[in-house]
């Protein structure tokens, strides 16, 4: 397949899948013309590449995930680790969401004199939150300036 059927039947635009095959992706098999050449099976490499991002891995990580020769090869320790990434993740939005509701109906005159809204503020200023988020960044081993 050239790049215009693939990037036609996967969805990933043609400089996307130039930039992929730049960072050890997907590999083409030629050329046609100018065009680059891709097996089928890179429809199946550009549906794991599309999962894990959407999981939050990164590029590299994706990447690891495939043989030399292009096969899924995923530990299942870095399934592990993200997926309790993903929850740490969940447990600390689920607060701020149950938090920003309360305040939303809170029956306080303001704001500021509710008890609940004033813990969010606090765990906000003592860098708390932003504790949280690196704590679970390193826990899945990922530098705390990838966790923003």
């Amino acid at each position: 397949m050239d790049i215009a059927e693939v990037a036609r039947r996967s969805g990933v635009p043609a400089s996307a899948l130039r930039f992929y095959e730049s960072k050890g992706l997907i590999a083409s098999v030629g050329r046609q013309g100018l065009r680059r050449s891709f097996e089928p099976g890179v429809l199946d490499q550009l549906a794991l590449v599309a999962l894990g991002q959407a999981a939050g891995f990164s590029l590299d990580e994706i990447r690891s995930m495939f043989s030399p020769q292009r096969k899924p090869t995923i530990d299942r320790r870095q399934l592990a680790a993200k997926a309790d990434e993903l929850d740490a993740t969940i447990k600390r939005l689920k607060a701020m969401s149950d938090g920003l509701k309360h305040a939303a109906v809170c029956p306080a005159r303001s704001h500021a004199e509710c008890p609940s809204f004033q813990r969010l503020l606090r765990a906000a200023a003592s860098g708390a939150l932003a504790r949280q988020r690196r704590q679970a960044a390193t826990r899945t081993g990922k530098a705390s300036s990838t966790a923003a």
